[in-house]
């Protein structure tokens, strides 16, 4: 361990720095090795990774941005519309506060999924036994399966086949998509009904393929949707309907408090 990490002097950083007439990122050469010579999903990776990564990794995670991007007026699009409306002189402020909703409710579950592969994976009584313990606990506790089911998707969601199906093209699905896989199996018999795997489930057993490590998995939904709330605030400003939302939500919700 070094720098101030370890005690030993001022921190450090392996990420990237510069001089008067070079940049440096993750160890190569930003203007000779990087601009035009790499793409933004792989340029994720290495920054990630921070080493070149596999042609299957860059396929894989691209297919989870583009995945993740959008899915049409949810709370994070609704929160971004609303506050471009209110402060159109910074772009910024809108996408942000739509990011914030980014969380374990919505979009950023794959990181609740991932916790719950990696336990399975490092069980030592095997996959499928805790695949049926993580099971019946959530069931008995009456919590939701990070990863499961979905409002409009049913029976399943038709992302994580497409996801699944990939990953097998490029030769990389394994231990995660099958513990995930053996996780459905388990919840589908303690809930008595088919719970589907939805795409945030998927995206944590595909990221888990490909190295991405779990405490960051939800920055990958961060990247992803900060593009797809820039789109709602270029529709925003050509096809404005953050005010017909605050009205209908105004005249939507009575008022059943005292009244003076």
């Amino acid at each position: 361990m070094s720098g101030a990490a370890g005690g030993k002097g001022a921190p450090t950083t392996a990420i990237a720095y510069s001089t008067a007439d070079r940049i440096v990122v993750d160890g190569a050469d930003l203007v000779e090795d990087l601009i035009g010579q790499v793409g933004f999903t792989e340029m994720i990776l290495r920054h990630l990774l921070r080493r070149k990564p596999e042609r299957a990794q860059v396929v894989l995670l691209d297919a989870v941005l583009v995945t993740l991007m959008e899915h049409g007026l949810t709370p994070s699009a609704i929160v971004t519309r609303l506050t471009y409306d209110a402060a159109p002189e910074a772009l910024q402020s809108a996408v942000a506060a739509g990011l914030l909703g980014v969380g374990s409710t919505f979009i950023g579950t794959m990181e609740g999924c991932s916790a719950l592969i990696e336990e399975m994976l490092a069980a030592p009584e095997g996959v499928d036994a805790r695949a049926r313990d993580i099971a019946d606990r959530l069931r008995a506790a009456k919590r939701s399966v990070h990863g499961f089911g979905h409002p409009h998707h049913k029976p399943d969601d038709p992302r994580t086949p497409k996801l699944f199906e990939l990953a097998k093209r490029e030769g990389v699905a394994g231990r995660h998509i099958a513990a995930l896989q053996a996780l459905s199996r388990e919840v589908d018999r303690a809930w008595g009904r088919h719970l589907t795997i939805n795409a945030t489930g998927a995206v944590a057993a595909v990221l888990g393929e490909i190295g991405i490590p779990q405490p960051v998995m939800r920055g990958v939904a961060v990247i992803s949707r900060s593009a797809g709330l820039v789109g709602h605030v270029l529709e925003e400003r050509e096809r404005s309907s953050a005010r017909w939302i605050w009205e209908t939500v105004e005249h939507g919700i009575a008022y059943d408090g005292e009244r003076p």
